[in-house]
């Protein structure tokens, strides 16, 4: 059956907000979507999904159903976006967007748990920052919701600009800009135009944007409200880092003159200029430095983010979600300071198109210019730059397993970290 947005959007409420896009999911009552990608069709699974409880499924597809709770529109995807953003003008609440090479989920994460001191604050899940996590991340806000944080990635230009389009942020931030996904964007020019689409949506509607004042390339990119924060001495609202051992202590002071000391469970010194931002973004909300310390120092990683796991045999720092040459070349900098008999495991950065092999030669000297003698270098980007060092190189994170399991490791401090496609998680049981 044909519907429009708003009549559709009734159906939502009226199973409230529950949406489905994989079969693998459902509890009862929710709404099915069936999307597609490149590698599958939800289309295919809507009789499915009514038959395990979902209330009502969307297709853009003929489906051989007589069921009334099917409803047939022109493009799923499309129709998810169109609600998103009709809830958000529903809801009308504030919203802070979120964006930048490095950093941005654990700024995020920061910014939800300051912000939620004193608002009932939603933000996005996990990862879910693209043209369909943005939309969920919408659509699971509330009427209880008072200030809605959502992150937005993006792997080529125009994707941030679009997003901003569905939900009409208010306040925005871009972390930073590095190289990543240059593949996609094509330069690191085109990574600057992609990211910069955030700050050129708020400037045209004359909205504040939160920005490091001490990056030369933030500071070209914003024309009205700009809310400044620095890792620097200097008047205003910065943060100093003042440990990193193996966690990062900062010191937070406002523009008022006021101080106060805080200790992460994150390490890095890269770390600050997560940290700093969310506690400009929670000042600019009236937040108290106490309560700002208060929500930062109760902040726990996960999903191998800036992690410290302890086993019993190594101590290991986790950050193997994501890496480019910029996040790599700081964890790698930063390690060089921690205390113990280091050791490097790095995977390959993915997504660098014709700047990969040079990209990953630049590692490689770095590795060599820090002294580290103990590296290990997973991925067939690595191998292919190898020269004639005593690193070891190996074609997959499986071909390193097996080296581990021949070779134990024991009593050592070890960085991991690498790509999300590499899967250098599979070697942590070995370690």
């Amino acid at each position: 059956m044909e519907n429009g947005i708003e009549n559709l959007y009734k159906i939502l409420h009226g199973c409230k907000f529950k949406i489905a896009t994989d079969t693998r999911d459902i509890k009862g009552g929710e709404i099915f979507f069936a999307l597609k990608g490149d590698n599958f069709n939800g289309n295919t699974f809507v009789s499915e999904a009514l038959r395990q409880g979902c209330s009502y499924a969307v297709t853009d597809e003929i489906i051989n159903s007589k069921s009334e709770n099917v409803i047939k529109v022109e493009n799923v995807l499309h129709t998810l976006q169109q609600l998103a953003n009709y809830h958000r003008k529903i809801l009308n609440i504030p919203i802070l967007a979120i964006t930048g090479t490095n950093g941005k989920t654990t700024t995020k994460e920061l910014s939800f748990c300051v912000l939620s001191k004193k608002y009932h604050t939603s933000c996005t899940k996990g990862n879910l920052n693209n043209h369909i996590g943005v939309p969920l991340t919408l659509l699971s806000f509330n009427s209880m919701t008072e200030i809605g944080v959502v992150e937005m990635g993006a792997n080529h230009i125009g994707e941030i600009d679009f997003l901003c389009k569905i939900a009409e942020p208010d306040y925005g931030l871009i972390t930073n800009i590095g190289k990543a996904h240059i593949e996609g964007f094509g330069s690191y020019e085109g990574v600057i135009t992609a990211k910069s689409e955030l700050y050129n949506y708020l400037n045209n509607i004359k909205a504040p944007v939160f920005y490091n004042s001490d990056n030369s390339i933030l500071n070209k990119l914003y024309k009205s409200k700009p809310v400044g924060y620095a890792l620097s001495v200097k008047d205003g609202f910065y943060v100093k880092v003042v440990d990193r051992n193996p966690f990062l202590e900062v010191e937070i002071h406002n523009e008022k003159g006021e101080k106060v000391k805080v200790r992460s469970n994150l390490f890095g010194d890269y770390n600050a200029e997560n940290i700093a931002a969310a506690a400009c973004i929670g000042d600019y909300f009236n937040i108290s430095l106490n309560e700002i310390k208060s929500a930062i120092e109760s902040y726990i990683p996960s999903n191998n983010r800036s992690q410290v796991y302890q086993t019993s045999k190594n101590t290991l720092y986790l950050d193997m979600y994501n890496a480019n040459p910029t996040s790599m070349h700081a964890a790698i900098s930063n390690f060089a300071f921690a205390d113990g008999d280091k050791v490097l495991i790095l995977g390959d950065m993915l997504e660098l198109g014709k700047v990969s092999a040079n990209e990953h030669r630049e590692i490689i000297a770095l590795v060599k210019k820090l002294k580290f003698t103990t590296v290990f270098f997973a991925g067939k980007e690595f191998k292919s730059v190898k020269d004639n060092h005593e690193f070891h190189f190996f074609s997959s994170s499986d071909e390193l397993k097996e080296f581990l399991k021949a070779n134990p490791i024991s009593g050592k401090s070890l960085l991991i970290k690498g790509s999300r496609g590499i899967k250098l998680e599979k070697l942590v049981e070995e370690l």
